[in-house]
């Protein structure tokens, strides 16, 4: 699926208006579509209560069609709250009339008395106020209606109850669930900024393809869980098929992993040597080689100082060992030589997972990455702090390299501020990759992945669980085991990525809480995620 800004789905819209569907179909189809995944998604009954919050543009046409839809097709009590007026002449609003649905107006609604109650008794509110067109910051009557809102459906959740109608037989729950049409109202869909007055939503339906704000914060924290629905408009529409920021989705994640035949042997499945490890970071490197494994590889070489090789040994009996000479046990400069003759042969080699930043470790990273043939590089961690510190780093890698960032390191390499990577991601994301001629993976909830001619893809997963020391290695040990295995450095990336994540949902089941899942529940989680993948 892709992801499109605005000013693009406008450009989209019109094409499909051209060509495919009017203006008023895909209304129609939009409404439709997200009818029948609420009405999948919630139990409905004669005693549902339906409120539906609309707005004058297209999203609150959206919204009507889908208040019809559900008249048409459930048993629910449809309520049409409008915060703006609708023109006079318009169908949609036409045709809710002669339904003879229930339609109350904000201009009516003195101190939103009406408003309050609408949502008090809701047990679904349906947000279709604001499209992809929003301004912000929200002002006036949508600012103080959002805000009405917001109260009661706290004021729902913390009571247990609403009022008398909380002993109503068919109640769901006290709090209302809260769906969205296209984004969440007070997001701008663009740039990931939110207002103050936005509704969380449970789940987010967007048209077509995804917009880039729904996957940055702070606007993310509303979205829910989001779904696309791409309207019967096929991939290979050409004002679709040009762009190249996509959403990482299951069946893409299924289609680029590796194959498995099953006469293959450890040589056929890879061989990865990881440089990490250093005295105040052992478990990064037993993390890191583990996960290697995990991903599939057939042989993981762990190259460390000898002290860790005998540390890690002791609780991983997998892989082979490469002991480097070392300064105060810091990798040094010395252990460049070695690797460079030891790694011929080998299909990739992980640099940086907790190798520190000991003046000796800078010296072997600059004279390693002098060496005319390496394999192919997975660079994270330190490694990346280090090279933030050599002039022009980048041009030191080779072209397939994929470097795997987070912020800070983020901030460090393209000498910005942390605050500007987490304001700016898709963009300096995408320019990094370029620029720099890598695969670049910024991490964080809804991790980034770009290429050097352009394409950015997102993670479809957010979650706190991986916000612990350790997952890091995880994901590099991950993304590097599968590079071993021949994959493209995008798709190495990409993959190792969307499993790396998947894991750590998968945990949180498996341990009862994302509080209190560590790097190692992740790790054990990485063959159910497989597994998940492959039984797509």
């Amino acid at each position: 699926m892709k992801v499109v800004s605005v000013e693009e789905m406008r450009q989209i819209e019109a094409a499909v208006d051209a060509t495919l569907f009017s203006y008023d179909q895909l209304m129609r189809k939009a409404g439709g579509a997200a009818g029948r995944h609420l009405r999948r998604r919630i139990d409905i009954d004669d005693g549902t209560r339906v409120t539906f919050l609309i707005g004058k543009g297209n999203n609150g046409g959206d919204g009507l069609v889908m208040a019809l839809d559900m008249a048409r097709h459930s048993s629910a009590q449809i309520r049409i709250y409008l915060l703006q007026p609708r023109p006079e002449n318009d169908d949609v609003f036409v045709r809710a009339l002669e339904a003879g649905l229930f339609i109350a107006k904000a201009s009516d609604d003195h101190d939103f008395r009406l408003l309050k109650s609408l949502i008090a008794s809701a047990d679904v509110i349906v947000d279709a106020l604001f499209g992809i067109g929003l301004r912000l910051p929200l002002r006036g009557v949508p600012a103080k209606a959002l805000r009405a809102v917001n109260l009661m459906i706290h004021r729902s959740a913390s009571s247990g109850a609403a009022g008398a109608e909380a002993s109503d037989e068919h109640r769901k729950s006290a709090r209302p669930f809260v769906f969205a049409l296209d984004c969440p109202s007070g997001v701008d869909c663009d740039s990931g900024a939110a207002d103050i007055n936005t509704l969380f939503a449970d789940e987010t339906i967007t048209f077509i393809a995804a917009k880039p704000g729904l996957f940055t914060f702070p606007a993310a924290r509303y979205v829910g869980e989001l779904i696309i629905s791409p309207l019967g408009i096929p991939e290979a529409f050409p004002a679709l098929k040009a762009i190249s920021k996509s959403v990482l989705d299951e069946d893409t994640a299924r289609s680029i992993l590796p194959p498995r035949p099953l006469d293959g042997h450890k040589g056929s499945f890879g061989k990865l040597m990881a440089v990490a490890g250093s005295p105040n970071y052992i478990g990064a490197l037993a993390l890191a080689a583990e996960s290697a494994y995990r991903s599939g590889a057939g042989l993981v070489t762990a190259a460390t100082t000898g002290d860790l090789a005998r540390a890690v040994a002791s609780r991983l009996r997998e892989p082979t060992y490469l002991t480097l000479p070392d300064t105060d046990g810091a990798i040094n400069e010395a252990a460049a030589d070695l690797i460079v003759e030891h790694s011929r042969g080998y299909d990739a080699l992980l640099l940086g997972c907790g190798i520190g930043r000991h003046p000796s470790t800078k010296a072997f990273i600059e004279k390693l990455l002098e060496a005319t043939v390496l394999p192919p590089l997975v660079v994270d961690a330190d490694a990346l702090n280090i090279l933030s510190e050599i002039p022009h780093w980048w041009e030191k890698l080779p072209a397939t390299t994929i470097i795997t960032p987070h912020a800070g390191e983020m901030a460090r390499l393209s000498k910005s501020s942390t605050a500007e990577v987490n304001a700016n991601r898709w963009e300096l994301a995408a320019a990094a990759g370029t620029d720099w001629n890598l695969v670049v993976l910024l991490k964080g909830a809804h991790t980034l992945i770009a290429d050097p001619i352009g394409k950015v893809s997102v993670n479809p997963f957010k979650t706190d669980a991986l916000s612990t020391a350790g997952t890091g290695d995880v994901l590099a040990g991950l993304i590097a085991g599968l590079r071993a295995q021949g994959m493209d450095p995008y798709d190495s990336a990409g993959l190792g990525a969307y499993a790396h994540a998947l894991a750590g949902i998968i945990a949180v089941d498996r341990v009862g809480s994302s509080r209190s899942v560590i790097a190692g529940d992740v790790l054990e989680a990485l063959g159910w995620a497989f597994n998940q993948i492959e039984a797509l």
